[in-house]
């Protein structure tokens, strides 16, 4: 018997368009997606970026959920988030987004929503890969249809979750990677009454996230500099990740922007269990703070989806990574770009961003160490003999983290110290000993 198919990685199936992800996958994956909705004839909401491969796919993706019984709706271009808040605003069965996120436009992906704005559990994908190779899904008559008007209710939606934000004498820079941001992102920051000069823009179905976005914040932070904005921020090409920059063109990642909000939401009542959740990134500085202010923090593996699971076993509400992908399940059990923006000038209180004061970075260094076997790093003793020797010298002042990729033939090597002398001495002491052992 051949090995099952393996479509989704760690945010649904994606690949290069045309090549990877076809017109024929994307069809078949809509076709699996509807059947295994719990009603007859599911409602399903298709949204997607600005690639220029998303239309392409986005009407396969229709014609395959359809063809298996199901009503695709079509919502247009709208960031991530939006998805995951009105399946739920609107009683549907299942969201699909047409996305690579941060990716180039090469790229596409699809990923799929439940009826409660979460991403489809795994079994649930693998039975979507099953259904794909098996073609077992039954023929069936549904329809096709525009949503008008989606990207209106989302910006309602978040309309009445900052009601009482008042941006007015607030000059903002967005840029929104060309992206899914790029109409609903100045247009929410103005209804709010900030003073929006807005940047990337001008989609052409092939400058998402080039040169622009979260990704590549160089050009804010010298708009920033040169300019008499009073904050900047920077999303993903499909919303769900922010960056800020402050006047002085300082980049404030998602680990600060984390931090605000803890204790922001901590001081209103509004942080449930007195808890968030981050990954094992999470700059040392973080863990300080919320031990000081009396905030538990939860730690996961990489990626928004161990995340969201340790939120929803908690009952907590707030959590999210460095890279700026920061969930408030109080709003949308997903990562919105444009509210974890809002969020941070919430938290801010008429504050300059400059005057943030949540929690203090600790110099950091990362070092990808390419090596023979990655998987040989579990039995490495010398290595994790010098990983304890090292940890044991900053117990309570820092920490350390070796751990092998999951997909490149590297072990990372990551050091938080007080200074930047320590830091680097610690990180080329811990690479030596990677590199004598398994490069």
């Amino acid at each position: 018997m051949s090995p099952p198919l393996k479509l989704f990685g760690t945010d649904g199936v994606r690949g290069v368009a045309g090549e990877f992800l076809t017109a024929e996958l994307a069809l078949a994956l809509g076709r699996a997606a509807s059947s295994i909705a719990p009603a007859d004839a599911p409602q399903v909401l298709i949204v997607r970026d600005t690639r220029e491969s998303g239309e392409m796919l986005e009407a396969a993706l229709a014609a395959g959920i359809a063809a298996a019984g199901g009503h695709a709706l079509l919502g247009g271009v709208l960031p991530t988030p939006g998805a995951a808040l009105l399946v739920r605003r609107f009683g549907l069965d299942l969201a699909a987004v047409v996305s690579a996120s941060h990716n180039p436009y090469r790229d596409n992906g699809i990923k799929f929503f439940g009826p409660d704005g979460t991403k489809l559990a795994d079994g649930q994908e693998r039975e979507i890969e099953r259904i794909v190779e098996s073609q077992e899904a039954e023929a069936a008559d549904g329809r096709v249809r525009e949503l008008h008007g989606a990207g209106g209710d989302y910006l309602r939606e978040l309309e009445a979750r900052f009601a009482e934000l008042d941006l007015s004498g607030v000059s903002v820079l967005l840029d929104c990677a060309n992206g899914a941001t790029y109409r609903v992102a100045p247009e929410i920051f103005r209804r709010l009454g900030a003073r929006v000069e807005a940047t990337a823009v001008e989609p052409d179905g092939r400058n998402i996230n080039d040169g622009v976005g979260s990704t590549h914040v160089e050009g804010l932070v010298e708009r920033m500099r040169g300019g008499d904005c009073d904050v900047g921020f920077a999303f993903d090409g499909d919303g769900d990740r922010v960056l800020a920059v402050d006047r002085d063109g300082t980049v404030v990642d998602g680990d600060e922007l984390i931090a605000l909000a803890a204790l922001h939401l901590r001081g209103g009542g509004r942080l449930p269990g007195d808890g968030v959740a981050v990954t094992v990134m999470t700059n040392f500085g973080f863990h300080q703070a919320m031990e000081a202010a009396g905030i538990e923090v939860a730690t996961t593996p990489v990626g928004d989806r161990h995340v969201l699971a340790e939120l929803l076993s908690r009952g907590w509400a707030l959590g999210g990574e460095q890279s700026g992908h920061i969930i408030d399940t109080g709003f949308v059990p997903s990562g919105d770009g444009i509210a974890s923006a809002l969020l941070t000038l919430e938290a801010l209180a008429g504050r300059d961003l400059r005057e943030r004061d949540a929690m203090v970075k600790l110099p950091q260094r990362l070092v990808n160490v390419t090596v023979a076997d990655r998987a040989a790093l579990d039995a490495a003793k010398q290595v994790w003999e010098v990983v304890e020797r090292e940890s044991d010298g900053l117990a309570g002042r820092g920490r350390v983290l070796v751990r092998p990729s999951g997909t490149e033939p590297v072990v990372r090597v990551m050091v938080e110290a007080p200074d930047e002398s320590e830091c680097e001495a610690i990180t080329a002491r811990l690479v030596e000993a990677v590199e004598q052992e398994l490069a």
